[in-house]
């Protein structure tokens, strides 16, 4: 009861794409056509970087590519999560908000969701290489969402194991990997510590239906 559907999937030819993509986005971080966000609505503390959310409408290849890589796996999860036939699916058409972090040595980004969107994703560029040794360093963090489930603890309920325990959910990224959740769903990433540079991009997504 009460399930939160989430999802990951791992692009098939990360190490390429994921060359080009950095180049890419250090790129447009540090010149003149840089897609600094104009308006952000949450705090940027020092040490991150947020661009404007039209990303995928970039033309470069590497970027179409992953705009089609993480298309088909949401489009992939929400099929099974529905029961749309292929037929259905292809009736869809999907909006969306998409922009990339740049993290730097004590780069964070704090508790939020995305209200106006049904589904939102994660994909790991560059984790970064952080510090092994700082606990919990740049995780993507995801509290739990039962309001109520820390109530009461006692020893009848605290040891129950995932996808029952009371704690929140980490997820650490790696090169190549694409999570997706829902967009209602709560998250933050703790401060990342190490010397390399961590890069995500992420999407909001809503759907419209075609008809005709």
């Amino acid at each position: 009861m009460f399930a939160v559907p989430f999802s990951t999937a791992v692009h098939p030819a990360a190490d390429a794409l994921n060359a080009e993509l950095r180049k890419l986005i250090l790129d447009l971080e540090t010149t003149a056509e840089s897609q600094r966000n104009p308006a952000p609505v949450m705090h940027i503390p020092a040490g991150l970087y947020e661009s404007d959310f039209t990303f995928f409408a970039r033309k470069e290849r590497a970027v179409q590519q992953l705009r089609d890589f993480c298309w088909a796996s949401l489009g992939e999860l929400i099929q099974a999560l529905t029961g749309r036939s292929a037929a259905q699916m292809a009736q869809m058409r999907i909006l969306s908000h998409t922009w990339f972090h740049v993290t730097r040595d004590g780069g964070w980004f704090g508790h939020h969701n995305h209200p106006m969107a049904s589904w939102s994703g994660v994909y790991c560029v560059d984790d970064g290489r952080p510090n092994p040794a700082v606990p919990e360093n740049g995780v993507l963090t995801f509290p739990n969402p039962l309001q109520a489930a820390n109530v009461f603890l006692d020893p009848g309920n605290v040891p129950m194991e995932p996808p029952y325990s009371h704690g929140n959910y980490a997820q650490r990224l790696q090169p190549g990997q694409l999570v997706m959740f829902p967009s209602w769903l709560s998250h933050f990433v703790t401060p990342y510590r190490g010397d390399g540079t961590r890069i995500t991009v992420a999407f909001n997504c809503w759907f419209s239906q075609a008809t005709g």
